[in-house]
Protein backbone atom coordinates (compact mmCIF):
# COMPACT_ATOMS: atom_id res chain seq x y z
CA UNK A 1 0.00 0.00 0.00
CA UNK A 2 1.37 3.45 -1.09
CA UNK A 3 0.39 5.11 1.74
CA UNK A 4 2.43 3.04 3.98
CA UNK A 5 5.19 2.75 1.89
CA UNK A 6 8.68 3.86 2.92
CA UNK A 7 10.53 3.50 -0.20
CA UNK A 8 13.37 6.16 -0.63
CA UNK A 9 13.35 7.62 3.16
CA UNK A 10 16.55 7.68 5.77
CA UNK A 11 15.44 6.26 9.38
CA UNK A 12 17.48 6.62 12.09
CA UNK A 13 16.73 4.43 15.39
CA UNK A 14 18.13 5.25 18.14
CA UNK A 15 18.88 1.93 20.57
CA UNK A 16 18.37 -0.06 17.82
CA UNK A 17 20.41 -3.05 18.50
CA UNK A 18 18.15 -5.24 20.19
CA UNK A 19 14.85 -5.46 21.43
CA UNK A 20 12.05 -3.14 20.55
CA UNK A 21 14.96 -0.77 18.69
CA UNK A 22 15.65 -3.94 16.75
CA UNK A 23 12.04 -4.62 15.81
CA UNK A 24 11.41 -0.87 15.00
CA UNK A 25 14.36 -0.80 12.76
CA UNK A 26 13.70 -4.16 11.11
CA UNK A 27 10.04 -3.27 9.92
CA UNK A 28 11.03 0.63 8.57
CA UNK A 29 13.81 -1.80 6.48
CA UNK A 30 11.09 -3.73 5.35
CA UNK A 31 8.94 -0.98 4.18
CA UNK A 32 11.49 0.15 2.02
CA UNK A 33 13.51 2.70 4.14
CA UNK A 34 17.40 2.29 4.55
CA UNK A 35 17.73 2.40 7.74
CA UNK A 36 20.57 3.65 10.25
CA UNK A 37 20.66 1.20 13.39
CA UNK A 38 22.29 3.37 16.18
CA UNK A 39 23.51 1.66 19.30
CA UNK A 40 25.87 1.84 22.50
CA UNK A 41 29.47 2.02 21.20
CA UNK A 42 30.82 -0.65 23.54
CA UNK A 43 29.33 -4.08 21.83
CA UNK A 44 28.68 -5.12 18.46
CA UNK A 45 24.88 -4.99 18.95
CA UNK A 46 24.26 -2.24 16.06
CA UNK A 47 26.14 -4.14 13.86
CA UNK A 48 24.53 -7.87 14.69
CA UNK A 49 21.08 -5.61 13.98
CA UNK A 50 22.28 -4.05 10.28
CA UNK A 51 23.16 -7.88 9.41
CA UNK A 52 19.98 -9.66 9.97
CA UNK A 53 18.45 -6.64 8.20
CA UNK A 54 20.93 -7.07 5.50
CA UNK A 55 19.93 -10.94 5.31
CA UNK A 56 16.16 -9.90 4.70
CA UNK A 57 16.89 -8.29 1.93
CA UNK A 58 16.66 -4.96 3.31
CA UNK A 59 19.53 -1.47 3.26
CA UNK A 60 20.70 -0.60 6.59
CA UNK A 61 23.86 1.20 8.34
CA UNK A 62 25.80 0.93 11.71
CA UNK A 63 26.08 4.07 13.96
CA UNK A 64 27.50 3.37 17.18
CA UNK A 65 27.75 6.65 19.34
CA UNK A 66 25.79 6.46 23.55
CA UNK A 67 22.74 8.83 22.70
CA UNK A 68 23.69 10.77 26.12
CA UNK A 69 27.04 11.93 24.21
CA UNK A 70 25.07 14.83 22.22
CA UNK A 71 28.20 16.37 20.62
CA UNK A 72 29.76 12.87 18.85
CA UNK A 73 26.48 12.29 18.11
CA UNK A 74 25.19 14.94 16.51
CA UNK A 75 28.63 14.78 14.17
CA UNK A 76 27.43 11.88 13.20
CA UNK A 77 24.51 12.56 11.91
CA UNK A 78 25.48 15.54 10.47
CA UNK A 79 28.18 13.25 8.42
CA UNK A 80 24.80 10.96 7.82
CA UNK A 81 22.66 14.27 6.23
CA UNK A 82 25.71 14.79 4.34
CA UNK A 83 25.85 11.46 2.88
CA UNK A 84 22.11 11.05 2.30
CA UNK A 85 20.73 14.82 1.96
CA UNK A 86 18.41 14.20 5.03
CA UNK A 87 16.76 11.84 8.04
CA UNK A 88 13.33 11.23 6.88
CA UNK A 89 12.60 9.48 9.65
CA UNK A 90 13.43 9.34 13.64
CA UNK A 91 12.56 7.06 16.26
CA UNK A 92 14.48 8.24 19.70
CA UNK A 93 13.80 4.86 20.88
CA UNK A 94 16.75 4.37 23.17
CA UNK A 95 16.50 3.68 26.76
CA UNK A 96 17.38 1.58 29.63
CA UNK A 97 15.47 0.03 32.22
CA UNK A 98 14.28 1.38 35.63
CA UNK A 99 11.99 -1.09 36.45
CA UNK A 100 11.53 -2.44 40.65
CA UNK A 101 13.90 0.54 42.24
CA UNK A 102 12.34 1.76 45.06
CA UNK A 103 11.86 5.69 45.09
CA UNK A 104 14.53 5.86 48.77
CA UNK A 105 17.02 3.84 46.68
CA UNK A 106 17.34 6.11 43.21
CA UNK A 107 20.62 7.55 43.73
CA UNK A 108 21.55 10.76 42.03
CA UNK A 109 24.02 9.08 39.59
CA UNK A 110 21.15 6.61 38.27
CA UNK A 111 18.66 9.30 38.16
CA UNK A 112 21.11 11.74 36.05
CA UNK A 113 21.69 8.53 33.54
CA UNK A 114 17.68 8.20 33.07
CA UNK A 115 17.51 11.20 32.22
CA UNK A 116 20.30 11.89 30.18
CA UNK A 117 19.52 8.85 27.79
CA UNK A 118 16.00 8.82 27.54
CA UNK A 119 15.26 12.77 27.72
CA UNK A 120 18.35 14.46 26.73
CA UNK A 121 19.11 11.74 23.94
CA UNK A 122 15.88 12.20 22.47
CA UNK A 123 16.20 16.15 22.94
CA UNK A 124 19.72 16.62 21.30
CA UNK A 125 18.82 13.86 18.18
CA UNK A 126 15.66 15.69 17.58
CA UNK A 127 17.74 18.61 17.18
CA UNK A 128 20.16 17.22 15.35
CA UNK A 129 17.59 16.12 12.56
CA UNK A 130 15.26 18.73 12.61
CA UNK A 131 17.00 21.84 10.55
CA UNK A 132 17.45 18.99 7.63
CA UNK A 133 13.85 18.38 7.98
CA UNK A 134 12.67 21.54 7.95
CA UNK A 135 14.69 22.75 5.23
CA UNK A 136 12.79 19.83 3.11
CA UNK A 137 9.44 21.02 4.63
CA UNK A 138 8.82 17.52 5.92
CA UNK A 139 9.87 14.95 8.08
CA UNK A 140 8.84 12.39 11.10
CA UNK A 141 9.85 12.34 14.57
CA UNK A 142 8.43 9.51 16.83
CA UNK A 143 9.67 9.31 20.89
CA UNK A 144 9.35 6.16 22.48
CA UNK A 145 7.93 6.89 25.90
CA UNK A 146 5.90 4.83 28.26
CA UNK A 147 2.27 3.73 29.41
CA UNK A 148 3.62 4.06 32.72
CA UNK A 149 4.34 8.03 31.80
CA UNK A 150 0.33 7.73 31.65
CA UNK A 151 -0.64 6.31 34.81
CA UNK A 152 2.12 6.15 36.91
CA UNK A 153 4.37 3.44 37.82
CA UNK A 154 5.06 2.08 41.20
CA UNK A 155 8.92 1.35 42.26
CA UNK A 156 10.34 3.37 38.48
CA UNK A 157 9.74 7.27 39.93
CA UNK A 158 13.09 8.30 38.03
CA UNK A 159 11.93 6.06 34.76
CA UNK A 160 8.55 7.42 34.65
CA UNK A 161 9.41 10.69 35.24
CA UNK A 162 11.71 10.46 32.03
CA UNK A 163 9.14 8.74 29.65
CA UNK A 164 6.99 11.71 30.81
CA UNK A 165 9.53 14.24 30.08
CA UNK A 166 9.17 12.74 26.36
CA UNK A 167 5.97 13.69 25.90
CA UNK A 168 5.76 16.93 26.68
CA UNK A 169 8.83 17.31 24.34
CA UNK A 170 6.38 15.66 21.49
CA UNK A 171 3.79 18.03 22.29
CA UNK A 172 6.07 21.40 22.28
CA UNK A 173 8.34 20.19 19.26
CA UNK A 174 5.03 19.37 17.31
CA UNK A 175 4.22 22.72 17.80
CA UNK A 176 6.97 24.08 17.17
CA UNK A 177 7.89 22.53 14.05
CA UNK A 178 4.55 21.70 12.77
CA UNK A 179 4.28 24.69 10.34
CA UNK A 180 7.48 23.41 9.09
CA UNK A 181 5.95 20.24 8.13
CA UNK A 182 7.69 18.16 10.57
CA UNK A 183 5.00 15.74 12.57
CA UNK A 184 6.87 14.37 15.81
CA UNK A 185 4.63 11.95 17.99
CA UNK A 186 4.83 9.67 20.93
CA UNK A 187 4.47 5.98 21.27
CA UNK A 188 3.88 4.63 25.23
CA UNK A 189 3.76 0.93 25.20
CA UNK A 190 3.08 -0.85 28.36
CA UNK A 191 5.42 -3.76 29.37
CA UNK A 192 7.27 -5.61 26.46
CA UNK A 193 9.10 -8.38 26.63
CA UNK A 194 12.47 -7.72 25.57
CA UNK A 195 16.13 -8.44 27.22
CA UNK A 196 15.81 -5.53 29.19
CA UNK A 197 12.86 -6.67 30.93
CA UNK A 198 13.42 -10.41 31.07
CA UNK A 199 14.55 -10.27 34.67
CA UNK A 200 10.83 -9.86 35.75
CA UNK A 201 10.68 -13.89 34.99
CA UNK A 202 7.68 -15.36 33.69
CA UNK A 203 5.57 -15.00 36.78
CA UNK A 204 5.73 -11.29 36.66
CA UNK A 205 5.53 -11.09 33.39
CA UNK A 206 1.54 -13.27 33.84
CA UNK A 207 0.93 -10.83 36.16
CA UNK A 208 1.07 -7.72 34.00
CA UNK A 209 -0.51 -9.69 31.31
CA UNK A 210 -3.41 -10.37 33.68
CA UNK A 211 -3.85 -6.44 34.16
CA UNK A 212 -4.37 -5.72 30.36
CA UNK A 213 -8.09 -6.24 28.99
CA UNK A 214 -6.44 -7.80 25.93
CA UNK A 215 -4.86 -9.96 28.65
CA UNK A 216 -1.51 -10.18 26.56
CA UNK A 217 1.23 -7.85 26.35
CA UNK A 218 2.25 -6.21 23.30
CA UNK A 219 5.33 -7.63 21.44
CA UNK A 220 8.21 -5.99 19.86
CA UNK A 221 6.83 -6.27 17.05
CA UNK A 222 3.36 -4.69 18.00
CA UNK A 223 5.03 -1.87 18.90
CA UNK A 224 6.81 -1.57 15.55
CA UNK A 225 4.11 -1.91 13.66
CA UNK A 226 2.33 1.78 15.28
CA UNK A 227 6.30 3.13 14.72
CA UNK A 228 5.97 2.33 10.94
CA UNK A 229 2.33 3.61 10.71
CA UNK A 230 3.45 6.93 12.26
CA UNK A 231 6.69 6.74 10.12
CA UNK A 232 4.58 6.60 6.73
CA UNK A 233 2.45 9.05 4.31
CA UNK A 234 -0.91 7.33 6.05
CA UNK A 235 -0.15 9.15 9.05
CA UNK A 236 0.71 12.86 7.88
CA UNK A 237 -2.26 14.33 9.82
CA UNK A 238 -0.86 13.10 13.08
CA UNK A 239 1.11 14.94 15.20
CA UNK A 240 1.72 15.91 19.08
CA UNK A 241 0.22 12.94 20.01
CA UNK A 242 0.45 9.39 22.12
CA UNK A 243 -0.66 6.52 20.74
CA UNK A 244 -0.73 3.58 23.03
CA UNK A 245 -0.01 0.17 21.97
CA UNK A 246 -0.54 -1.56 24.81
CA UNK A 247 -3.39 -3.56 25.11
CA UNK A 248 -5.94 -1.31 26.50
CA UNK A 249 -3.08 -0.32 29.75
CA UNK A 250 -4.66 2.16 30.50
CA UNK A 251 -7.91 3.22 29.07
CA UNK A 252 -9.27 6.61 30.33
CA UNK A 253 -12.10 6.48 33.17
CA UNK A 254 -11.32 2.53 33.92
Amino acid sequence: MESLSLEGRIALVTGAGSGMGAAHAAILAERGAHVIVQDVEKDSRAERSVAHIRAAGGRAEAMQADVSDAPRLSAQIADAIGRHGVIDILVNNAGISGLQMPFLEINEAFFDRMFAVHVKGAFFTSQAVIPAMRARGYGKIINIASNFAMHGGSGMAHYTSAKGALLGLTKALAKEFGPDGVRINAVAPGLVRTPMTERLGDEGFETFAGNVPLRRLARPRDVAETVAFLAAPASDMITGQTVAPSGGDPIVGI
